[in-house]
């Protein structure tokens, strides 16, 4: 059987209608207008929130007020309590640590032995120092008794010919008396004569011989003597140097520190203690560079030690800087409070000078004195960013010396949130 399928069609009143050309532009041009519409509406929205102030709580902020009056101009840096007189124990030479007698903290005299430190070397060189002195001291006495022996020895000729020539001169004496009588002849008396008067020179000679040996044995005994005192010397100096492996505190105080253990190896020149007068101790303040120009010596302090407070004099300032700060000595009395001691955290005011009639403010949290930056001034219910140049400061004050007058407002807090923005709104 063969089925034949075919397309029922739907009844008349299931068909969709069609709408006119004319509805169906309309419609088209509807959505059309609906879509540009929503478009800049969303253009105009992002635009907006794009635009829109950023918003601050006046109550989260700190203001200040521009006025005009004196200033007390001051630095403040914080800084160590440090001993006046400070002593170095350094090793006169090499060795190695056989004995620590003291500890830190423990109050030495001048003569107190510290450590004990050994170098064999400097042993051995002492020994061969003495030895060589004792040698020496040989050496000296058997040239003495050589020398001693060659002058008894032209002493005992030169009065052999003394004896010889009083006999000589005796015997011209009488030939000569006998030549006048007519006993001796002339020949017999000048030949007596002359034997006296050879005798005589040769007397002369040998005293001059004599007078120059002693000058010679005292010249070399000299000279030996010296040697002895030279080579005393070196052997004194090897002896003090052994004497000084034995590192004494050199002055009444405290001992701070000694960081040797028995056993340790210690270079030549290296430190191996500190020794600290406690009862005198001075401030030693860090502030900043830019700042630390203004301070000059025998300006007044006043240093915080936590337990009390002290006042003092800026007695050094340091030349150099060290990142991004000077080093201030601040001289302080002999009494200070209770608690202070050697490298305790410390802060100080360096009292600069009082100004005279000026326009200043209150610190900024991004205010630094002698710069140009900007600071967010309050104009009705926004703050505007305007530059501004600040001049000498204070703890809490800072001189305004461009872009200010006095009544304006400023934000002293620190707004860096708004960085990239002029202006922010006030609620």
């Amino acid at each position: 059987m063969r089925v034949v399928s075919r397309e029922v069609e739907p009844p008349a009143n299931d068909r969709p209608l069609a709408l006119p050309p004319r509805r169906r532009r309309r419609r088209w041009l509807g959505v059309a207008i609906a879509c540009v519409a929503g478009a800049a509406a969303a253009t105009f929205a992002i635009r907006h929130y794009a635009n829109a102030l950023p918003s601050v709580d006046r109550d989260t902020i700190w203001t200040g007020t521009v006025v005009r009056g004196p200033l007390d101009l001051s630095i403040q840096g914080p800084g160590t309590l440090v001993p006046e007189e400070i002593r170095w124990i350094s090793a006169p030479m090499a060795g190695r640590v056989v004995r620590v007698l003291a500890q830190p903290g423990a109050l030495v005299k001048a003569d107190t032995v510290l450590v004990e430190l050994e170098n064999p070397d400097a042993e051995l060189a002492a020994l061969d120092a003495d030895r060589q002195v004792a040698a020496a001291k040989v050496a000296l006495t058997t040239l003495a008794a050589s020398l001693d022996g060659q002058v008894l020895a032209q002493e005992s000729t030169v009065q052999s010919l003394e004896s010889d020539h009083a006999m000589a001169e005796h015997r011209a004496t009488i030939d000569a008396d006998m030549h006048d009588k007519g006993v001796v002849a002339a020949l017999d008396a000048d030949e007596s004569k002359g034997k006296s008067e050879q005798l005589h020179g040769r007397v002369d000679f040998e005293k001059k011989r004599l007078g120059a040996l002693q000058r010679g044995q005292a010249a070399q005994l000299r000279a030996a003597q010296d040697q002895i005192a030279r080579l005393q010397q070196l052997a004194d100096f090897r002896h003090k140097q052994l004497e000084e492996l034995k590192l004494v505190a050199g002055a009444d105080g405290v001992l701070q520190e000694l960081p040797l253990q028995p056993g340790q190896s210690v270079a030549a020149g290296a430190p191996c203690a500190k020794i600290v007068k406690p009862e005198r101790l001075k401030a030693v303040l860090r502030v900043p560079e830019i700042a630390a120009k203004d301070v000059t010596i025998g300006l007044h302090a006043t240093i915080d030690t936590r337990s009390g407070t002290v006042e003092g004099t800026v007695s050094r300032v340091d030349p150099a800087a060290e990142n991004g700060t000077v080093k201030i000595d601040v001289a302080l009395p002999a009494e200070l409070p209770k608690g202070a001691r050697p490298d305790l955290n410390v802060d100080g005011v360096v009292e600069l000078e009082k100004t005279g009639d000026i326009l200043h403010v209150g610190r900024p949290a991004t205010g630094d004195s002698h710069a140009t930056t900007t600071a967010w001034k309050i104009v009705g219910s926004e703050a505007v960013r305007v530059p501004v140049t600040f001049g000498r400061a204070s703890i809490k004050d800072i001189e305004v010396t461009g872009g200010l007058s006095a009544g304006d407002q400023i934000i002293l807090s620190d707004m860096s949130r708004f960085d990239g923005r002029d202006r922010v709104r006030l609620k």
